[in-house]
């Protein structure tokens, strides 16, 4: 199937690194690093799924290697490591961040992708980046950004990534 005739509010799975048994169903979905050694299992609705967005902050941009993060937020209660927890490496630091606490990020340490990021700031609270998503339906349905964060720094080259997203210069709550 091509792109330009697939149903994106269908479960799709197009092939996207190495790992192959990637799943979704009414509840929950998987998240898999491109080697496929992370596995996460993660819910697709609330209370578990608190919150979907953009964010063109400087970070984001950098922890990337993008124009702007697309990140989701999990409660932690209903965030599963199916597998490779540890195989994450973990980075923190307070420097660049807007409140000047503590942000973690995790990554695969075979393949290098960004899993998920944590702050001090959000206790209780795991950010997971939208391209790791297995059923690339998800990107386009539950996990499509409802706000875009740090507009202030989003590249002139880009006006908007999301139409009705709500705009912000800071990050109102994650």
């Amino acid at each position: 199937m091509t792109s330009s005739t697939t149903d994106k509010t269908q479960p799709y799975f197009p092939r996207a690194g190495v790992a192959t048994d990637g799943w979704s169903n009414d509840d929950k979905a998987t998240a898999t690093c491109f080697c496929g050694a992370v596995q996460l299992a993660f819910p697709i609705s609330g209370p578990g799924l608190v919150n979907s967005f953009l964010c063109h902050c400087p970070d984001c941009r950098k922890t990337t290697a993008s124009m702007f993060g697309s990140i989701f937020t999990v409660d932690d209660a209903y965030l599963k490591h199916l597998r490779g927890r540890e195989n994450l490496s973990s980075w923190s630091q307070s420097a660049t961040t807007k409140r000047g606490v503590k942000m973690t990020n995790f990554f695969c340490k075979t393949c290098g992708t960004l899993m998920y990021r944590v702050g001090e700031a959000f206790p209780g609270k795991s950010m997971l980046t939208i391209g790791t998503v297995d059923d690339f339906s998800l990107h386009e349905t539950v996990l499509r950004p409802r706000w875009e964060m740090f507009v202030k720094y989003r590249v002139g080259w880009i006006t908007s990534c999301v139409d009705g997203a709500a705009q912000c210069d800071t990050m109102p709550g994650v």
